[in-house]
């Protein structure tokens, strides 16, 4: 009756509106009181929610991200795909997907991909005959995919609410499911552009100097380089290299291109201080959610499930898949994190799934919600920037679902495409 009333209320607390933290938190408080486990369980356990080191990471990776969506980078990225794919019908959507890939090796958040992308493909890809409401669909859904590839603010949570599965190993195991989405997004994306006679237009535009645009972008290239590359030499941790990351990001912006000043750095500190405080706090109102439900064996009976053998392996997988893609249609991936994630952890130690690939499989859920109407958080932004109805994406958006399902069945059926190159650098 306890673990009744606890997702009764929190189901209760989220209808009436109230934010997703605070619903959590005062569901879990009502399990706490219910069950008589000590209020002072409250503020211990929303202090140990936050007090984890891995968590340093988040708000410098968050910085990072703000910091080279005002700097220039997109631009010069954009400058540099387009000179060494070319243009014709189709090539735009692929330098947008490509860019928005080589953005999240920078940022690892997929709304600021979508807003810097966004910024500088949406008019380019106008001017060259692409509607707009295809455009934000393809930009929406190609900034998903930064939640898969390093630095992940997705993979920092995911690793604070699960033993075994390291920081290091999470952004290595991101890796090549994070290319394998990219890929295939690309596929829908030069398929619908020639088959409705998308781009025409796109000819008619100049290409930029290859050994220009190189020199230009070579600043942009250079950072996932000195972020992946430093941890793996060993100069410095993911929290230490978060942090330089965010210190290049400022210099490249102030002493190189001259596109940040000391009030745009201001505006940048500000936004990204906004944005970790948010991001923090509901991870801290989560964790007495997480410690109720822990503390009061609630989800015992979803591990009894496996020890039972009333499903097998895969039917149970099928089921989360299922269940997490329609969350994601409704709530933003922190969000699903926090809340089924605990719920889940007892299931992934009776199937013996391995915490790692189960931690990448969730993301990559999490990556299709993000452009999954009605939700669909990058998808929001980009109509927003296209100066369109999220409504006029849904034709798009459901080709470019289906071949980020396709991907995700792949990731399934062979878990070494996530595993094998953790275990190859020895994670």
């Amino acid at each position: 009756m306890t673990g009744v009333a606890i997702f009764a209320a929190f189901i209760v607390l989220m209808l009436a509106g109230v934010p997703i933290g605070v619903a959590l938190a005062l569901a879990g408080s009502v399990g706490i009181g219910l069950a008589e486990l000590g209020w002072l369980s409250i503020p211990n356990n929303f202090y140990a929610g936050i007090a984890k080191y891995p968590l340093l990471a988040l708000p410098m990776f968050v910085l990072v991200g703000a910091v080279f969506e005002r700097s220039g980078v997109a631009r010069r990225l954009v400058d540099f795909a387009v000179a060494l794919v070319g243009r014709g019908p189709g090539m735009l959507p692929l330098v947008a997907i490509g860019v928005a890939m080589f953005m999240g090796g920078i940022s690892g958040s997929g709304p600021a991909t979508a807003a810097a992308v966004g910024g500088v493909m949406l008019g380019a890809m106008a001017r060259a005959g692409y509607p707009r409401d295809y455009s934000a669909t393809v930009i929406g859904s190609a900034a998903a995919v930064d939640i898969l590839i390093p630095p992940s603010v997705a993979f920092i949570v995911y690793s604070v609410l699960v033993p075994g599965a390291s920081v290091p190993a999470l952004f290595a195991a991101g890796v090549v499911p994070g290319i394998l989405a990219g890929l295939s997004l690309m596929i829908p994306a030069v398929w619908l552009a020639r088959r409705h006679g998308f781009g025409a237009n796109e000819a008619a535009e100049p290409r930029p100097p290859f050994w220009r645009a190189l020199r230009e972008a070579s600043w942009g290239l250079f950072a996932p380089v000195l972020i992946l590359g430093g941890m793996r030499l060993g100069w410095f941790t993911p929290t230490e290299a978060a942090v330089v990351a965010a210190v290049y990001g400022v210099f490249v912006g102030m002493v190189v291109y001259r596109t940040i000043g000391l009030r745009e750095l201001f505006d940048t500190l500000v936004e990204a201080a906004e944005t970790s405080g948010i991001i923090m706090i509901v991870v801290a109102l989560a964790s007495i959610f997480a410690y109720t439900v822990s503390t009061l064996g609630i989800v015992d009976p979803i591990a009894r499930i496996a020890q039972d053998g009333i499903l097998n392996s895969w039917a149970a997988l099928a089921v989360v898949v299922v269940v997490l893609l329609l969350v994601g249609m409704v709530l933003d991936g922190i969000s699903i994190f926090l809340i089924f994630v605990p719920l889940l952890v007892p299931l992934m130690r009776a199937y013996a799934w391995d915490p790692v690939w189960f931690g990448v499989l969730l993301t990559f859920m999490v990556a299709i919600g993000q452009f999954t109407p009605p939700m669909a958080v990058n998808l929001m932004v980009a109509a927003r920037l296209a100066g369109v109805a999220i409504e006029r994406t849904a034709r798009w958006a459901v080709w470019f679902v289906f071949a980020m399902m396709t991907a995700l069945i792949a990731l399934i059926a062979v878990p070494d495409l996530v595993l094998w190159l953790p275990n190859a650098l020895g994670y």
